[in-house]
């Protein structure tokens, strides 16, 4: 068993005391004045976002649509006009909607970007005409990529939007889908501020009783939001970056942020308890919460850099948003934060709200109900009395939360993100319902070599013959004078379902002796899910030997490191089985109000788990590092383990909770990706701090008792020389006796 002592003194310490000591005053002044120039350099970065970054850049269908794109604009259009004929006309085929259509799309034809264009009343096609016959299709190509076409799309939307004579015009397809997406999630990222914001601050006065404590918080989580906005405009200079990532930025910035400030500031308050005055409280608090707090950033930090294995941009840049927020929330709750609370010193107790109904509690006052902990310890001796029962119980029903997930169903993402209501949701889904064969719902394959066209008419044969196709056009056009040629493929069944997924292997087995690539929605998204599996095991091994060893390194323990991994993905068993019976079923879709796609996007469920994975490690932090500060100190397990749970169980709950607030404000979003990511890691990060916390760690603990701490001798020794843990490296240097406020006084 390993020895009772406290760790040695680290001259790292001191010298990291003094700095954030020494000069408050000047700390705030240069905090203030990186705040102020990150809101300047952060400007305008929405704009600067994309909507997309689904794809793998590398793979055969990506090399495909860029090839296509360059060689048959026309062949992939990703704007389209749903004309529809006015009553008192016979249709699409009336002479006055005909011509009316022919001006729009002669217009459509000079417009700056825009190339490809071709119409029903040009071409005759049947799959660009209703089955009504009163409606038809102007299909265009916006060049550039997703930034230059919305840009584009804002210029020529207004002049075509609309009634015009004898027709109206909707917008629709990728790129109309693209802006509107953009637009909903920017508009959505401002409503779940002003949502989040005023609820977490009185979440915050509850939970410290003072109103100058509740603030601090609060300021360190907005200055690491406004400095990753910083960073992610600094990136879009040299990277493509998600729009998404800017919810995860307000999500853990003020998540974390409030994380950490409340562990720094409730530390804080009780060594002001203690006796200490303000300068050797922080020397204490920064002994013992910073380091916790450091560990507790470092093993987020490792969770979502795991995404940068991954090519897709969507998910790297989550990475980027991630590992930024992250860092710069601890620099501010471990300098900024110190700073405020040597001036502030006990007036960081000033204006106890809760003073107004409770009276005669000084302690109360001092703690706030996060940190009493009575109830909590007597909950923590309960379960460890009956901690077989609670530790199968709580498996067994998280087994079963995540037992929905076993049939999870993997798509792309397209306009029905949006809401039922949405313009090109709209579109879109009339050209499902009444057009005969959506325009790009099949798939298309790119044939280069300029082959001839005996070899090209054979090829298409043998497409046409394989099961699942309903038939082969082309070769579209003429093959081009750089020798290449294309053929659209019409898929039986949706544009992503299983057969068209199973064919994209098929069509790509067919040999016709010249180079043929395949793309199309559903070769997209089986390229991205080869592209998912192939990174999936280095990012996984990331994330487990970081947390491994970061846990080690606090702990001493070899049993810890190994509890915390898999603790920590049983808590996340209840998030991924609600994720499909919500998301992919549409159980809850009506109050939701959102429509359920029958599939899960392929990314979405590697991005829940590194956010979530990483936040349970947060609070695993917090309790195991208070628990193995008391066993250090005693020597006793079973005390440990209750005294550790109640010093931090109301804490971390009281975290959890406004983390939740956060993340639900997030999933009022509009957009279904973005609803299902706030709502999903919402209950992820409940579940955690009301479980597995609460019940399943403290019976775990109990069943595996003092071996709990046993680490072979040549780890302990490796510990006791880099390990690190929440407790006192020394005891503080006598400092002269300040001016006392007494506690609570008005500030």
């Amino acid at each position: 068993m390993s020895e009772v002592k406290k760790p040695p003194s680290s001259g790292a310490d001191a010298g990291w005391t003094r700095f954030v000591t020494a000069r408050p005053r000047l700390t705030l002044l240069l905090a203030l004045l990186v705040t102020a120039l990150a809101v300047v350099a952060g400007g305008g970065v929405a704009d600067r976002l994309g909507s997309g970054g689904w794809e793998d850049p590398g793979a055969q269908s990506t090399y495909a649509t860029r090839a296509l794109e360059r060689e048959f604009p026309h062949s992939g259009p990703n704007l389209l006009l749903l004309v529809d004929a006015a009553a008192g006309t016979t249709g699409v085929d009336d002479p006055a909607v005909a011509a009316e259509a022919e001006r729009l799309a002669a217009a459509l034809d000079g417009e700056r970007g825009v190339v490809g264009v071709g119409s029903y009343w040009r071409t005759q096609l049947p799959t660009l005409r209703s089955g009504d016959g009163r409606q038809a299709l102007i299909v265009a190509r916006v060049q550039g990529d997703e930034k230059t076409a919305t840009a584009a799309l804002e210029r020529i939307a207004p002049r075509y939007e609309g009634p015009h004579g004898p027709v109206r015009v909707s917008l629709g397809g990728p790129a109309a889908v693209q802006r509107e997406v953009t637009q909903t999630i920017q508009e959505d990222l401002l409503r779940a501020e002003i949502i989040a914001l005023p609820v977490t601050l009185v979440l915050l006065v509850l939970v410290f009783g003072s109103a100058v404590a509740a603030l601090l918080p609060l300021g360190v989580g907005i200055v690491a939001i406004l400095g990753t906005n910083a960073v992610l405009r600094g990136l879009t200079e040299f990277t493509d970056v998600s729009v998404f990532a800017q919810n995860l930025t307000t999500a853990l910035g003020l998540g974390l942020a409030i994380d950490y400030a409340l562990f720094i500031v409730r530390r804080f308050r009780e060594e002001l308890a203690a006796g200490r005055d303000p300068v050797a409280a922080v020397g204490a608090t920064l002994r013992t919460a910073g380091r916790t707090v450091l560990f507790s950033a470092l093993t987020v930090a490792v969770s979502l850099s795991a995404m940068l294995f991954f090519p897709m941009y969507f998910l790297r840049s989550f990475a980027y948003a991630g590992v930024a927020v992250v860092l710069l929330a601890a620099a501010a709750a471990l300098i900024l934060l110190p700073a405020a609370l040597v001036l502030l010193g006990d007036r960081v107790n000033a204006l106890d709200l809760r003073r107004l109904w409770r009276r005669g509690r000084p302690q109360a006052a001092v703690t706030g109900p996060a940190e009493t902990g009575r109830g909590w310890g007597r909950a923590a001796a309960l379960v460890m009395r009956r901690a077989p029962v609670f530790a199968v119980a709580t498996t067994v029903g998280l087994l079963l939360l995540g037992l929905p997930f076993m049939g999870v169903k993997f798509g792309t993402v397209d306009d029905r993100q949006l809401p039922k209501d949405a313009p090109s949701h709209v579109v879109q889904e009339q050209i499902r319902d009444g057009f005969p064969d959506s325009p790009g719902g099949g798939l298309t394959v790119l044939a280069e070599g300029a082959p001839g066209p005996e070899r090209l008419a054979a090829y298409r044969d043998r497409l046409a013959a394989l099961p699942g196709v309903i038939r082969v056009d082309g070769p579209i056009g003429s093959t081009t004078a750089s020798g290449y040629s294309s053929f659209s493929v019409s898929v039986e069944g949706e544009a992503v379902g299983q057969t068209a997924q199973d064919l994209v292997g098929e069509v790509r087995a067919v040999d016709p002796g010249f180079k043929t690539s395949v793309t199309g929605q559903a070769a997209v998204l089986v390229d991205a899910q080869k592209a998912i599996a192939g990174a999936l095991p280095a990012a996984a091994a990331l994330v487990v030997l970081a947390t491994l060893l970061l846990v080690f390194l606090l702990t001493g323990s070899l049993l810890i490191p190994l509890q915390a991994v898999l603790l920590n993905a049983l808590s996340l068993t209840a998030m991924f089985g609600a994720v499909v019976w919500v998301f992919q079923e549409g159980n809850l879709s009506g109050l939701l109000s959102f429509t359920a796609t029958g599939d899960i996007e392929t990314t979405l469920p590697v991005l829940m788990f590194c956010i979530a994975f990483g936040l349970s490690m947060d609070y695993g932090v917090f309790l195991i590092s208070r628990i193995k500060e008391e066993y250090d100190r005693t020597g006793d397990h079973e005390s440990a383990v209750r005294t550790g749970l109640a010093r931090t169980g109301g804490l971390i709950t009281a975290a959890a909770v406004i983390l939740a607030v956060v993340m639900v404000a997030i999933g009022t979003s509009r957009v279904t990706n973005t609803k299902m990511l706030g709502l999903g890691i919402a209950l992820a990060v409940l579940m955690d701090a009301m479980v597995v916390r609460s019940l399943l760690v403290p019976a775990v603990m109990k069943l595996t008792g003092r071996a709990t701490w046993w680490a072979p001798a040549p780890l302990r020794r490796l510990h006791e020389r880099f390990g690190l843990s929440e407790g006192e490296s020394a005891p503080p240097a006598p400092e002269p006796e300040p001016d006392r406020t007494p506690a609570g006084a008005p500030a």
